[in-house]
């Protein structure tokens, strides 16, 4: 990892439902607590952007709307009422360890408009330089592609070429890319190098958790889109407590994709 022209090197993490949930069907405040933590821990250092999925989860605690919830006009609906809880829940965590954040909402389509990319820019910049965390979630009530394509993994790998980030970190609930499929051998261990990204994709199979709408091909994808824009990209597990201490400290197995 490279220092920047910055006092504080910047960090994405990016945290996805079936991390948040803990593999359960509901939002864990214990996880949020614990991401909370290790930030203060790390705040003499770095900076932190947060990409946070769970808003669907999230709704599906406290309501059951008429038909299965399986629609993307459904999904779009829990996610405009989890929305709101989500962020409650990050700030009321957050708020008892004295860390101030903000919600961003955005889409895909902002990234593709100069006018939209420079406004993100700048009030991502003036939220970090007076002590806010982003918080940023797609915005579902407008926007399918993360209903659809990868439980912002995507999102997370196209906010850290646009904020410059120094590091992107996507907690999953694994120890980073395996060298075979866990669940049709016990003989596999962690790839932890993956100096090209894009040529694993094609070979990986398109599996995903229960509760989030991505999976380990879809975080390779993303990191291969940070990889091109000269950001490294750690695969870590976030079912592991102080899982960002730890592998900074090198204590857990992750996969790191360098940058070009």
């Amino acid at each position: 990892m490279e220092m920047g022209r910055r006092v504080k090197q910047r960090i994405l993490l990016k945290v996805g439902t079936s991390t948040l949930t803990r593999g359960t069907d509901s939002i864990s405040r214990g996880k949020i607590e614990d991401i909370g933590r290790q930030i203060v821990k790390l705040q003499d250092q770095y900076e932190f952007i947060l990409v946070s999925s769970g808003a669907i989860a999230v709704a599906k605690q406290f309501v059951n709307l008429e038909g299965n919830g399986q629609t993307i006009n459904e999904k779009q609906a829990l996610a405009a009422i989890g929305q709101p809880h989500l962020m409650r829940i990050i700030q009321e965590s957050f708020r008892e360890l004295r860390l101030l954040t903000a919600q961003c909402l955005l889409t895909y389509h902002d990234f593709d408009n100069p006018t939209s990319r420079d406004n993100i820019t700048n009030t991502i910049e003036v939220l970090l330089k007076n002590g806010y965390i982003p918080v940023i979630n797609e915005n579902d009530t407008v926007a399918t592609e993360e209903i659809q394509f990868g439980d912002n993994d995507k999102l997370a790998a196209l906010a850290s070429e646009l904020l410059n980030v120094d590091l992107l970190v996507m907690a999953t609930n694994t120890y980073g890319v395996y060298d075979a499929d866990p669940s049709a051998s016990n003989d596999f261990a962690t790839i932890e190098l993956l100096s090209d990204a894009e040529s694993l994709i094609k070979d990986l199979r398109d599996t995903k958790s229960n509760q989030g709408s991505g999976g380990m091909k879809s975080k390779i994808q993303a990191a291969a889109i940070a990889q091109k824009a000269g950001i490294e990209t750690w695969l870590v597990n976030g079912s592991e407590e102080d899982f960002l201490i730890k592998v900074m400290e090198r204590e857990v197995l992750f996969t790191k994709v360098p940058s070009f």
